[in-house]
């Protein structure tokens, strides 16, 4: 599992533009994101591209914070 920092969340609505367009990506299991704790956990198989999952979320117009987990 991946979890992500993300600002810029401030709704339900924000957390769907994250799920959607993170499930849509190859090995992907699941996703869950929480905008008051401003987190996103992804669930994955095998590996993934930790870059592109920050790529897509900031594109959306979000900000993936960095963290200790990388």
């Amino acid at each position: 599992m991946k979890l992500l920092y993300v600002d810029g969340m401030h709704c339900e609505g924000c957390e769907n533009r994250i799920k959607n367009v993170i499930k849509g990506l190859d090995n992907i299991v699941s996703v869950s994101a929480n905008y008051k704790k401003k987190i996103v956990e992804i669930e994955y198989e095998n590996s993934i591209d930790v870059q592109l999952l920050k790529d897509k979320i900031n594109n959306l117009g979000f900000t993936v914070m960095e963290n200790e987990d990388e």
